[in-house]
């Protein structure tokens, strides 16, 4: 039996930027709100994701920002529309945080880091009258516990909860979950929500990893002498399912299984459903992004005298290091005396990923409830009163601030679309 019973108006189960923001959108309507979390404290992955610099959004204009959003697009942008980055820095400088538009076109706050405005932030939803609740673990639906309070019959959902007490059951007349996605369950996302969801014939679709790094089989020295290592600047081209050949520049990171960074990121999608549909995906990395073949050719071909072919590199081109290594990694001892072919190579070095790293890595993820069972309030359409935010949508984007803009903006609609079912079941009452 559940040690305790509570009634409340709105529970909002996930205390993310998407589970804070609804909570925020329902007090500006003068909602009473309760905020569910299983972790100690909230906002720790977000606090973690703020520790290299809090990255909150990007400034380039709307068209390229919907882009990101890929085949999600259509969906995201009654989202952004709603709460867009202006928006979203506007309501920083509400908050009392200044921010800045780096020289890569993200946005930071003015010190760059997210703990003083999750504290700013929690202030002000505690003056607004949030209540929340730590370590309160979130475990489904109990019917018996609804029909046992007849004062209550009437609500919408009767959420079971584990916590350091013993069980919690909470009655409420709308749940707005914000439970995040699978990446980095020791801060809590966890994905235990699946399950319970399904349980109640609610869709997933199935979860995968997103900006996340992949694996390669790297030699035993490369492993060893190099892990570790940043390899910039390089670009790499890609074929993606769809026959979209992309191609982007950038900085990666040479790790002991494989490669990661902000331009693996950035295409980890493609990657993704490309091993997923041919159990691997070969990349073509270009060394030299700021020389064109033909000049790389000239001058890898010329005479070398009496150097080797690595010094050679580096006195022409200034390739060296890390960037030698995976020539060294790709070619043969034949190939790597072959200037014609080494020239080639540095063009278009062809690396084979044969996996993404574990969901548990990634920054985020890809997968969740689609917004196909969803309205346009993301209300869950199997669960009236029930609504759905942040990463526990279907739908991904690479880093730069396009995943928090998009949490936030989730999390405001599903604040205003719970306001708006108790609004309308007041009416019909």
């Amino acid at each position: 039996m559940p040690s305790s019973f509570d009634s409340v108006r709105v529970a909002v189960i996930g205390g993310g930027p998407a589970g804070l923001m609804a909570a925020e959108a329902l007090t500006q309507r003068d909602i009473q709100v309760n905020v569910y979390d299983a972790m100690p404290s909230v906002g720790r992955k977000f606090l973690m994701a703020g520790k290299g610099g809090m990255n909150i959004t990007h400034s380039e204009p709307l068209e390229p920002f919907l882009s990101r959003y890929g085949a999600r697009r259509a969906q995201i942008a009654p989202l952004l529309d709603a709460f867009g980055p202006d928006a979203l820095r506007a309501w920083l400088r509400g908050l009392g945080i200044e921010t800045f538009v780096g020289s890569s076109g993200r946005v930071f706050p003015a010190d760059m880091k997210a703990a003083p405005m999750l504290r700013a932030w929690l202030h002000r939803l505690r003056e607004a009258g949030v209540h929340f609740h730590m370590r309160h673990k979130w475990c489904g639906w109990d019917t018996d516990a609804a029909n046992a309070d007849p004062a209550r019959r009437g609500a919408t959902h009767t959420l079971r909860f584990a916590t350091p007490d013993g069980e919690r059951t909470v009655i409420c007349d709308a749940v707005i979950f914000a439970l995040g996605g699978a990446s980095w369950p020791r801060l809590g996302s966890d994905a235990a929500w699946v399950p319970l969801m399904t349980s109640r014939r609610v869709p997933v679709t199935p979860l995968r990893p997103a900006n996340c790094g992949f694996d390669a089989d790297w030699s035993p020295y490369l492993r060893e002498r190099f892990a570790g290592q940043p390899v910039k600047p390089v670009a790499i081209t890609l074929t993606d399912i769809d026959e979209k050949v992309h191609n982007r520049q950038g900085e990666i990171l040479l790790t002991e299984t494989g490669l990661e960074g902000s331009l693996i990121y950035a295409l980890s999608a493609a990657m993704r459903e490309r091993i997923l549909a041919d159990g691997d995906v070969t990349i073509a990395l270009d060394l030299a992004p700021g020389l064109a073949l033909e000049r790389v050719v000239a001058e890898v071909t010329r005479p070398r005298g009496s150097r080797s072919m690595s010094s050679h590199l580096h006195s022409r081109i200034g390739i060296g290091g890390v960037k030698v290594a995976l020539l060294h990694e790709i070619l043969s001892k034949e190939a790597f005396t072959d200037a014609h072919r080494v020239a080639q190579a540095i063009k278009a070095l062809p690396i084979r990923l044969t996996r993404a790293r574990p969901i548990a890595e990634a920054i985020s993820t890809a997968g969740g409830i689609p917004f196909e069972a969803l309205d346009e309030r993301l209300m869950i359409e199997q669960l009236p009163g029930a609504f759905c935010a942040g990463e526990m949508l279907d739908w991904e984007a690479p880093t730069g601030g396009y995943l928090l803009t998009a949490c936030f903006a989730s999390g405001l609609v599903a604040g205003r679309g719970a306001s708006a079912y108790l609004e309308a079941r007041r009416g019909s009452a």
